[in-house]
Parts: structure tokens; C-alpha cells; sequence
């Protein structure tokens, strides 16, 4: 009965229209590709990143990613220093969170993240960007606060 009632709905030209434009408005979010480095002490970790810039980006990020392969990742660009708070809400795979200054200064990490908590994870200082890891990368690799991370968004000023 009631899907009866549901579908009949859809017989009404302006719902049909509203019930396509709310299934288009759920359509996948696209990122572009770019790289950044990671100075690290004396080494260099090249990443290959997924730029999370608009409002849908940032909000969708890794939701739903049941692999990230090593050496990718996901850059969460916020525009200006701002405090940020990040969550693992429909998020399949431990991350680990590097967050970054506006001159490309590491000042946190927060390590192996667990999927699919609604925990706020933040850096407790206005940060520019947010890099997402494969869990373990930034352990593996040395990635700490006080190193610093080179892209062109940190080039600019950044403010």
C-alpha cells in the first residue's frame, strides 16, 4: 500500500522533477590530482593527492573509500588559517591526519584514525590544510610536527 502511494507521487510532474534533481545533486564529487612533498628531516616522501577544494569536496573527502594505496592521499585545502575539525563519519579505511599552516608547517598529526568515528579530531591552532594518509604512512616514513609540506598553495602566502 504505502509504495503504492509513494510511486504515485512520481505521476505528478513537479515531484518527478524535484526527485531527479535531488538524485543529480547526489552524483559522485570529483577531485583533481597534484603533488605534494614532505620534508621530513633529511628526506624527501613525494605523495600524489587528491585536492579536496570546494565546500562538496571537503565534506565528501574519503567517505565511502574502502582502499587508499600507499603513496596517495587526499589534501584539504580550507583556503586561510582557520580551526578545523575533522571526522571519520562514513569513512572505511584509518587514515592518519597531518594538519598544516599556511606556510606549509606540519603543527599535528593525529595517527591511525578509526573508521567511521564521530570523534572531532583537531589540531587546537587555526591550520590552512588538512593531508589525509594511509594509516601508518606518516609513522613509516617519520612524518612529525615541525616538518613542512611543499605545494603551490603554500607558495602563495597562504595567509
Amino acid at each position: 500500500m504505502f509504495l503504492a502511494r509513494f510511486l504515485s507521487l512520481f505521476k505528478h510532474p513537479m515531484v518527478l522533477l524535484l526527485a531527479v534533481m535531488l538524485l543529480a545533486a547526489q552524483g559522485p564529487v570529483r577531485f583533481d590530482w597534484s603533488k605534494v612533498v614532505i620534508e621530513s628531516g633529511d628526506k624527501r616522501h613525494e605523495v600524489q593527492v587528491e585536492m579536496a577544494v570546494s565546500p562538496d569536496q571537503r565534506a565528501r573527502g574519503l567517505m565511502f573509500r574502502e582502499h587508499m594505496p600507499e603513496g596517495t592521499g587526499m589534501l584539504f585545502d580550507f583556503k586561510t588559517p582557520r580551526n578545523v575539525a575533522m571526522w571519520m563519519k562514513n569513512t572505511l579505511i584509518s587514515l592518519d591526519m597531518v594538519f598544516i599552516d599556511s606556510h606549509g608547517g606540519i603543527v599535528a598529526v593525529e595517527h591511525s584514525t578509526q573508521p567511521g568515528s564521530q570523534r572531532m579530531i583537531e589540531a587546537g591552532q587555526p591550520v590552512r590544510a588538512v593531508l589525509e594518509l594511509p594509516a601508518g604512512t606518516a609513522r613509516r616514513q617519520g612524518i612529525a610536527v615541525g616538518d613542512h609540506v611543499r605545494h603551490d598553495m603554500f607558495m602563495t602566502g597562504g595567509n
